[in-house]
């Protein structure tokens, strides 16, 4: 009788058990429409920054072109706005390295900062390099622009007569030209590809490794955490070094842009999270921040979003310029860091523990 009692207590344990693990269970209970916010994500966030970054790179190709072919101040000028325009653009296109990306290492290409100068005038003085090397991945992009345009001298007159009489004028030329056209090839390619894969994309609703959900949940968080947080504000304040180092801002060359650029990339991921539509009258948002809503965990949507707009804060209070910044009051740049990075735990751990998604890159920062 004993065995008899024990043996039914046990049952009613298990079945106890497995209830309450259905009922923890985001996945068995989850009936968002993961498909729907897939497709507002394809349709009005991800392709229409594709777009936008295209055409403001092809623009910076006709000017880069124009100015080597004249190099004069008006064109300089010139190409230095486009520049900063595609570059701007950028920030809201770099976390997406998924399909055609990965597999190009597309954002390898365009902005690995701090650049290595000596690769550069190397390549520029022998005229031999091969851009697709993976050695050349820190000689090349934007921050390769920002040196050919801000960096190869002191001075605009100085800069100008680099490419006009310079023994490696030429060369100056042409790299700049192989530069912004190895940009523009790879986004051409990154860009036909979502219009093909958006069909597929959007399909990949499951909970796999490979599903759309799992892999944008993965490249937003790691983008935020090192794209972001680690790159523009960590590294150069140095969080990860017994010294700061402010020559790894961004845009080191037009040291100005640091903040702008990094507040473009800070409001991208923002209104990825929000679902936020490029094109601010296609309806209502449907993104991760509604995901969390549907799942019950409104009080973890708001905590994420509360925390973005306290790190912006933060961040905009800052110097538009990052390494006077860094040498007046580097507390202050930490302390945007540690805001961001209160971002890190609540997206990284919360947010994907209610998606039932595992983080899919290693970390190994110490963070």
């Amino acid at each position: 009788m004993f065995k008899k009692i024990t043996f039914l207590f046990l049952i009613s344990v298990v079945m106890i058990a497995c209830t309450s693990s259905e009922e923890n269970d985001p996945m068995l209970t989850d009936t968002f429409d993961r498909g729907a916010m897939l497709t507002n994500i394809a349709d009005n966030i991800i392709i229409p920054a594709f777009d936008d970054f295209s055409a403001k790179l092809a623009v910076l190709k006709t000017d880069g072109e124009v100015f080597t072919g004249a190099p004069n101040q008006t064109n300089l000028e010139t190409v230095r706005i486009s520049w900063f325009e595609a570059y701007k653009s950028w920030q809201h296109v770099e976390m997406y390295h998924i399909s055609k990306a990965e597999e190009l290492n597309y954002k390898f290409h365009m902005n690995i900062f701090p650049l290595t100068v000596s690769d550069v005038e190397s390549s520029v003085a022998s005229g031999s390099y091969d851009l697709n090397n993976p050695n050349f991945h820190d000689a090349q992009g934007f921050p390769a622009l920002d040196y050919l345009l801000y960096g190869v001298a002191d001075t605009d007159a100085a800069i100008l007569d680099a490419y006009i009489s310079d023994a490696n004028a030429a060369g100056y030329k042409k790299y700049m030209n192989d530069v912004v056209t190895q940009m523009t090839s790879l986004t051409q390619q990154v860009t036909a590809d979502w219009a093909s894969y958006k069909s597929e994309f959007v399909t990949k609703t499951s909970n796999t490794a490979t599903s759309g959900v799992n892999k944008l949940a993965n490249d937003f968080v790691f983008y935020y955490e090192k794209g972001l947080r680690a790159n523009k504000f960590g590294i150069p304040s140095g969080v990860f070094s017994t010294d700061a180092l402010p020559r790894n801002v961004e845009a080191f060359f037009k040291k100005e842009n640091s903040k702008e650029l990094a507040m473009e990339a800070l409001n991208g991921v923002i209104d990825f999270f929000e679902g936020k539509s490029k094109n601010e009258n296609t309806g209502n948002a449907i993104g991760f921040k509604q995901y969390l809503i549907a799942l019950n965990r409104q009080d973890l949507a708001t905590k994420i979003s509360d925390q973005f707009v306290i790190a912006k804060a933060q961040v905009n209070s800052l110097d538009a310029n990052f390494y006077r910044q860094i040498g007046a009051d580097n507390t202050q740049m930490r302390r945007a860091y540690d805001e961001l990075q209160k971002v890190v735990v609540l997206v990284k751990v919360d947010m994907l523990q209610a998606f039932s998604v595992s983080v899919d890159y290693i970390d190994a920062d110490g963070d």
